[in-house]
């Protein structure tokens, strides 16, 4: 009988409150997925290749998850406060049919513990479903999936999941119990008190409004100026001014919210009231709705900023080469050694890369390197932040390399392009495409459209063609900013005998075909490690850019959900309770001759309003949020990509505005069901 009764109450709860059961089902896969990232068949790809960032990033999990535990616990005590406080007058009548406080007690534990573990069962097949369908997108889209994706099902994830949900449930029902325990039968009967509002004048909520404005104006402009990011101290300060201008602002929403009122009067409906209740829910919860909104706008920045940067990021890769060999001592025995390791029928092509410094004469121990009539074509320019970075970076130019032009042609030919044709001393200027960017780029062709000349050792070179930025070798052998590709009998004089043989290689066609790119690279590593070749492969700038992907997407978007999750509950369960406190009002209202639709439609309005003011204010700081983190994080090759990343995040801040609106209408049914419980005018004892 006493676990019949544990089951349905159970039951029933979840039925009545499932907005909260909805968002712990969340946070548990959420808590998962996070929990087992190690197993995730990428993170081990990427342990081949970036162990120790990713040991980094690994290690930053346990505090994601305990902060992310702190915060759930406060949203589990209010909505379990809620709960129990809607049910004062049941457990009261409980009391007072004899039952004991120790029993009563146990019967309300059992619930919860049913209830959790219900939410356990549920949750955790999902989580691990969810978790192995990230995990073969995730390594379909980065090209991974042939490695063979193995189960990423994690026993110590599921362990710590329900441990650490378990504890936050059961701190929060202790917490709650003691409070319900010492509380008398008399006041458990009798309806929640709606509590008094305290008022200010109302020029105190206009200053408030003002201030917290122009705070939150000053905080998005140090935001998206990059300013913050200068140094601690700003982005404390601007920080501050963000959540303080944000709090003023929702205190001060109140003269708002009044003239909206005032409006209505004279009209048909409940318009006025509609605004009253509105208004005196923002007076009494203002922190909490300020406190909701940075979470949205918490939600709403990681969102844009992980998907963004996850669908962006790597989406202009110009693979060509898939090794690059080394030997200091013998150079030139590289392709030989790799025909005696039978890899020969591997390779399409295997090419030599001559890069070198330019070498002082002995006649010219002053600078190796003129482009004063470069530099004077670049003064020519209108001013702009491209021009003082080129200036800067080639009055700068100490040591500069030379490329063969040869061996450059044979990269250009893999990778499908035209090759370059120099006659009569010409030379064409390399930059590392990662630190050249559009603007740049066309800025440099226009000077070299014009034939400047170079003086090198004494040696006048005429630049001409284009820019060129496809990196000679694979990204960690050597990194050139600026390099000259000349000739080979050029080369040969400006770098003498002090230049380093790069060896390229390509896969073949078909031996990728059959066994995928990455199992054929790592069959190539596999028999290149037994040897004493110093290489460098594909993976390794693959690793790195799928390290960053991982790590602003995984780690991001779990934050958003989180925030999002426990933003939108608390918001709902505020609205929720108030109302049931102020329930007296709607019997008021039945009693005066007002319809069930009439009540519906005015609790509808004020969801709506309720919901939309801390998302509005949210959505608006976010365009300014994501603009900064762009600002803070994005490397250089990716400036020029910020048009693109705000699309693909405008496209995210739709989406979440569909949550908020799913979430207006779970609220929105739990309403209209209480409204239902007050349309019968009960006389009062």
């Amino acid at each position: 009988m006493f676990f019949d009764l544990v089951r349905r109450n159970s039951k029933r709860n979840r039925r009545e409150n499932g907005l909260f059961f909805s968002s712990l089902l969340a946070a548990i896969v959420a808590f998962y997925i996070i929990l087992s990232l190690p197993n995730q068949g990428v993170m081990g790809f990427l342990k081949e290749m970036e162990s120790g960032a990713v040991d980094r990033l690994l290690s930053l999990i346990p505090a994601f998850y305990a902060v992310t535990l702190f915060m759930l616990f406060f949203l589990i005590y209010f909505a379990s406060r809620y709960q129990l406080e809607r049910r004062s007058h049941e457990l009261g009548m409980y009391l007072m049919m004899g039952m004991r406080r120790s029993k009563l007690f146990f019967m309300l534990l059992a619930e919860d513990l049913w209830s959790s573990l219900l939410s356990i069962f549920v949750g955790i097949p999902v989580a691990v479903l969810l978790s192995e369908v990230i995990s073969l997108v995730t390594a379909r889209v980065v090209g991974i999936g042939i490695l063979g994706q193995q189960s990423t099902f994690s026993l110590s994830a599921v362990l710590w999941t329900m441990a650490g949900f378990l504890l936050i449930k059961l701190a929060a029902f202790l917490l709650l119990s003691g409070k319900f325990a010492s509380t008398e039968i008399g006041t458990l009967l009798s309806a929640t008190p709606e509590g008094a509002k305290k008022q200010r004048s109302a020029m105190l909520y206009r200053i408030a409004l003002v201030i917290g404005v122009l705070l939150l104006v000053t905080a998005y402009i140090l935001a998206i100026s990059g300013e913050a990011w200068y140094s601690l101290a700003v982005m404390g300060m601007t920080l501050s001014m963000g959540i303080a201008g944000t709090l003023l602002l929702f205190f001060g929403l109140r003269t708002v919210l009044d003239t909206l009122a005032k409006r209505q009067t004279g009209k048909s409906g409940l318009g006025v009231f509609t605004f009253r209740q509105l208004q005196e829910n923002v007076i009494g919860q203002p922190i909490s709705l300020a406190v909701s909104s940075l979470l949205i706008l918490g939600a709403l920045c990681f969102f844009g900023y992980g998907v963004s940067m996850t669908l962006y990021y790597g989406s202009d890769d110009t693979h060509t080469l898939d090794y690059t060999f080394q030997d200091a001592e013998n150079p030139l025995v590289i392709p030989e050694r790799l025909k005696n390791l039978g890899l020969d029928d591997c390779f399409e092509s295997i090419f030599d890369m001559r890069i070198g410094h330019i070498l002082s004469g002995d006649d010219n121990e002053g600078e190796t390197l003129g482009m004063d009539e470069v530099l004077a074509l670049i003064e020519q320019e209108p001013d702009s932040s491209v021009k003082s970075d080129l200036l800067g970076q080639y009055n700068n130019l100490n040591n500069p390399y030379v490329i063969s032009l040869s061996g450059y042609n044979q990269l250009l030919a893999a990778a499908g392009e035209p090759t370059i044709t120099l006659n009569n001393n010409p030379a064409v200027i390399y930059g590392y495409a990662a630190f050249t960017n559009r603007e740049k780029a066309e800025l440099i062709n226009r000077v070299l459209s014009q034939k400047p000349e170079v003086v090198v050792n004494g040696e006048r070179l005429q630049l001409s063609g284009t820019l060129q930025t496809r990196n000679p070798v694979t990204d960690r052998s050597i990194t050139l900013y600026f390099a000259l590709i000349v000739p080979d009998e050029v080369f040969d004089r400006l770098a003498d005998k002090s230049y380093t043989h790069y060896w390229n290689a390509v896969l073949s066609h078909q031996f990728v075909q059959e066994n995928g790119l990455m199992q054929a690279i790592q069959q190539v590593n596999q028999k290149l490690d037994t040897t004493g070749i110093h290489y460098e492969s594909y993976l390794q700038s693959m690793g790195r850019q799928l390290f960053y992907q991982v790590s602003s997407s995984y780690l991001t978007l779990y934050l958003a959900v989180i925030f999002l999750v426990i933003a939108n509950t608390a918001i709902g369960m505020q609205f929720l309770t108030q109302q049931r406190k102020t329930g007296r009002r709607y019997q008021t209202l039945v009693r005066l001759g007002s319809h069930y639709e009439a009540l519906c439609l005015s609790a509808k309005h004020q969801i709506q309003w309720f919901f939309a003011l801390p998302a509005v204010v949210a959505a608006v700081g976010s365009l300014f949020g994501v603009r900064a983190l762009f600002s803070g994080f994005l490397s250089p090759d990716m400036a020029e990509s910020i048009p693109g990343l705000y699309r693909i995040a405008f496209v995210i801040l739709f989406l979440l505005c569909v949550v908020e609106y799913g979430y207006m209408l779970v609220v929105t049914r739990a309403s209209s069901k209480y409204i239902l419980t007050q349309m019968e005018a009960n006389r009062e004892e």
